[in-house]
């Protein structure tokens, strides 16, 4: 099968590229991207000893033209990855349309979701919010609910942070992914339901809020959960939202990172509003970017972590039980590729490869919660020494 990677040299890109080119199934890896120097490939071509880099083949790509996307996926391609910015994700979608390829992509649903009834009538089959979170997590959702007969809890914590050695800064943090989304997501309001009664927690009170707590997770200790995220839209997918008591979705961190947010918050330093009397382009969040961004790298001898803990609670069987399943992955030394690429390059692929293979069916707007077959996709993300683990404790 030929499979396309659009935004191929990003850290997630990479790792899906590798993790195609390291496929028996996969016959050529097309790395579209803007830039189309292969150096930035380098890391790939060293784990020859995995994979083989000349599966991979590079191509320029200006996807803000739906036209050449088009062309680009009508070249014999089976499915495609798209992990480009989130502004490029309509061009993407609608050019896997009309070109009639399977596509996934690892950005939230809402900015396209009014492309299902194309997407029927064209028969293709469009998977977005499929990486680690989104992604992993809805895909442990769908399995997870089957196991109540009446589910009134689901709380999904996730978050990248780096190991203890490599906290060597005040907010014990490090970029694994894009510096100015993980900023950018501190200004997003959280959507939750408490005592079965729906609410939200405006951005400005993301850092100082009552739902604010620690979770104990195996084997690291202690980590803060600060709401992010709207965790109803969810319960609406899986037709929940009546019933539920209790629904949340939280970002994880080393404990303190609330409390050095908090102050720089109220003082407007997340803010995208141009500073008066420094320009149009100069605001405090731009600024936040371009001076922490180079303070806040990985040495080559550091690990990143992903931790997932998800919490379901309800009734089997008429006894009450708690389900909890979690997710732990470290950077691989030996490739260098971190745990954040990992989960979110690791999936897309092996998503678009049960796509390419006819293993996911249906066509239209599809969602991690319904269609990705659990088993199988837990068996090819452990082949990779990523394992998920599940325990389910009597309430009784």
């Amino acid at each position: 099968m030929k499979i396309v990677v659009l935004g191929g040299l990003g850290l997630q890109g990479q790792a899906a590229l590798a993790d195609l080119a390291g496929s028996d199934s996969v016959s050529e890896v097309i790395c579209a991207d803007l830039d189309v120097n292969r150096s930035r490939l380098q890391s790939l071509d060293q784990m020859a000893d995995r994979i083989d880099p000349s599966k991979i083949r590079m191509v320029y790509l200006d996807a803000s033209s739906v036209k050449d996307v088009v062309a680009l996926l009508r070249a014999g391609v089976d499915a495609a990855i798209d992990l480009l910015p989130i502004q490029l994700m309509p061009n993407v979608f609608e050019a896997a349309i009309e070109a009639r390829v399977g596509l996934v992509s690892t950005n939230y649903a809402k900015s396209i979701r009014h492309f299902h009834d194309r997407a029927v009538e064209a028969s293709v089959c469009l998977m977005p919010e499929c990486g680690l979170d989104p992604g992993i997590d809805l895909i442990i959702f769908g399995h997870a609910v089957r196991q109540f007969d009446q589910l009134y809890i689901l709380n999904s914590y996730c978050g990248g942070f780096p190991e203890a050695k490599a906290c060597d800064n005040p907010i014990k943090y490090k970029i694994s992914w894009n510096w100015e989304m993980v900023l950018r997501s501190q200004n997003r309001p959280s959507v939750f339901i408490r005592d079965g009664r729906r609410l939200e927690i405006p951005a400005e009170a993301q850092h100082e809020n009552e739902m604010i707590h620690q979770i104990d997770f195996p084997g690291l200790g202690p980590l803060e959960a600060i709401p992010n995220g709207d965790a109803v839209f969810y319960t609406d997918l899986l037709g929940l939202t009546e019933t539920i008591r209790e629904t949340g979705r939280y970002s994880l961190r080393w404990p303190g990172w609330c409390d050095f947010w908090r102050p720089l918050k109220r003082f407007g330093f997340l803010s995208d509003a141009p500073v008066p009397g420094l320009g149009e382009e100069i605001t405090p969040l731009r600024f936040l970017v371009k001076h922490m961004e180079p303070r806040l790298r990985y040495g080559p001898d550091e690990k990143d972590y992903v931790a997932m803990y998800n919490v379901f609670e309800g009734l089997k069987d008429g006894q009450r039980i708690r389900l909890v399943v979690t997710l732990f992955i470290e950077r691989d030394q030996e490739t260098g590729i971190n745990a954040m690429s990992m989960g979110v390059g690791f999936t897309a692929s092996i998503v678009a490869q049960m796509i390419a293979r006819g293993e996911i069916k249906g066509a239209g707007l599809l969602s991690p919660v319904r269609d990705v077959p659990y088993s199988l996709f837990m068996a090819r993300l452990a082949e990779k020494g990523i394992q998920v683990k599940e325990w389910i404790e009597s309430e009784d």
